[in-house]
């Protein structure tokens, strides 16, 4: 179990001290982290905890969107905080709005730091406490300056539009009758699940038009807006977007943001890059990739520290659905797809590797969607994209959350279940990779060709700087323009 240390609770709580009395969006008081479901890491669940007042506090956890009449308390649904350092999280649920709205059921919510909405179906959570006094606690715990944090559908509850929420299915954006969330985030929407379930296109078709007044929110799997007043920061494995603001990336109807950016949510507008003051700008790495050819497609991620500086594609085609062009088409790794076979025979034990084997134990766990792996013949394939390979590179940096069963998705389960008679060896994340020092540090690397070209997957583990390229050119220097990259980035 991840055990936060005093000093890491107060880094992170830090922000949550300044607040804007005069927030549009956010609120006044207390923090509210937006989570897009799927596989939730230890970087959002430490922000939760350090926000619920550290590890000893109390945490509510309300697993009602999850559909079950009746949830025990030996339920996987807190696992996440338990192994991010929770040591007291109570369950609390009915189904019952008389329950709800009674005087004792939510008594205990007086004394909670922080309250989590588990993900399922969000009409479900409207129909037990939409106007109870169960609501009106909830509410205080922010209004005291604690948190309230979800995922999926406990994420898009949060918000004053509710989104999704129709009983006949997910699919309807907007459902008469279940229009009307918990309003954390007031004058907004969430939507989640938006990479990996390719709903980029919903909020721009469909709410918009009918409310423009709202701002939309958005966010893929594994990704979390962390929102103090109308200050939110980006935390996770992915993307957020914001819709309705001033600024939308070239031919979308939303703007892009990638953790480690920060978005005014009164003023609609983006307030930091995570890219400013790193060493590496946009037009850079535009420049590097020139050479490329106008034929040439290629996408690259570069990321330090958990905030992701650069991420873009070159000569891929606009997708129909506005998937980004670092999600969609896949790469072949060549090389690269030492990563996956090395993690993979390791958390494999003497366990045959097999697609579905790799698949339950590793592709799961760290949350990709796109991945395609192949073993015919022994020999194993794999076809991925620098969104995913990034996801990969988080997972190796906490190798103790794969060894020990993976992430927690919305539901708080671990889904990288082991087979009864099988443990799970540790893993170690350099095994498999080229290891050297580059200017004084330990470097490891990966490439798609043996000289370097097409694909490169560069770690440097002390610094936590990851430079991950793929292409489809053979004359692409990618050796080359991930060691100028790590120049720049190591110099600062």
């Amino acid at each position: 179990m991840v055990r936060i240390a005093l000093v890491q609770l107060a880094i992170l709580a830090a922000p949550f001290t300044a607040h804007s009395q005069a927030a549009q969006v956010g609120p006044p008081k207390g923090t509210v982290i937006v989570v897009g479901g799927g596989q939730i890491g230890p970087e959002i669940w430490q922000r939760f905890i350090a926000a619920a007042g550290g590890p000893d506090a109390l945490i509510i956890d309300v697993p009602t969107a999850g559909g079950d009449s009746v949830y025990p308390s030996s339920h996987r649904a807190p696992r996440g905080l338990y192994q991010a350092g929770a040591k007291n999280v109570v369950m609390l649920h009915t189904v019952d709005r008389k329950v709800a709205d009674s005087d004792s059921f939510p008594a205990l919510l007086a004394r909670a730091g922080g309250v989590w909405f588990e993900g399922g179906r969000q009409w479900h959570l409207v129909d037990s406490y939409a106007g109870t006094r169960t609501e009106q606690a909830f509410m205080a715990v922010l209004e005291r300056g604690g948190v309230i944090g979800g995922s999926s559908a406990g994420a898009s509850i949060l918000a004053s539009y509710l989104l999704r929420g129709a009983r006949s299915g997910n699919a309807i954006v907007m459902a008469p009758g279940y229009e009307v969330g918990f309003g954390y985030l007031r004058g907004a929407a969430i939507d989640q699940h938006v990479v990996a379930r390719e709903r980029l296109r919903d909020l721009a078709d469909s709410l918009l038009p009918t409310h423009p007044e709202l701002l939309g929110m958005s966010e893929d799997e594994g990704t979390a807006w962390v929102v103090w007043g109308d200050t939110a920061e980006i935390v996770g494995r992915n993307k957020a977007c914001a819709y309705g603001g001033a600024a939308t990336d070239s031919g979308k109807p939303f703007l892009t943001l990638f953790p480690g950016d920060r978005y005014d949510l009164g003023a609609r507008r983006v307030m930091h890059r995570a890219s400013e003051g790193s060493g590496i700008t946009e037009a850079m790495v535009d420049r590097e990739f020139a050479s490329c050819g106008a034929s040439c497609k290629a996408t690259v991620l570069i990321a330090r520290a958990g905030k992701v500086l650069i991420a873009k594609g070159y000569g891929i085609p606009a997708h129909p659905r506005y998937m980004p062009a670092t999600t969609v088409p896949n790469f072949s790794l060549g090389g690269l797809s030492a990563a996956f076979e090395s993690a993979a025979r390791q958390l494999a034990g003497d366990q045959r590797l097999t697609t579905g084997l790799i698949t339950r134990r590793l592709l799961t766990p760290i949350g990709t969607h796109k991945t395609q792996i192949d073993t015919t013949g022994g020999t194993l394939r794999v076809q991925s994209n620098v969104d995913e390979l990034y996801r990969l590179e988080l997972g190796l940096e906490s190798p103790g959350i794969l060894a020990g069963g993976g992430l927690s998705d919305d539901n708080g389960t671990l889904t990288m279940s082991t087979d009864s008679d099988t443990s799970v060896p540790s893993l170690d994340p350099a095994r498999g990779w080229n290891q050297d020092r580059f200017r004084g540090v330990e470097r490891l690397s990966l490439y798609g060709g043996p000289d370097g070209t097409r694909n490169a997957f560069v770690r440097i583990p002390s610094r936590r700087i990851a430079v991950i390229i793929l292409s489809d050119a053979d004359a692409l220097d990618a050796r080359g323009i991930a060691d100028r990259m790590l120049e720049r980035l190591i110099r600062r």
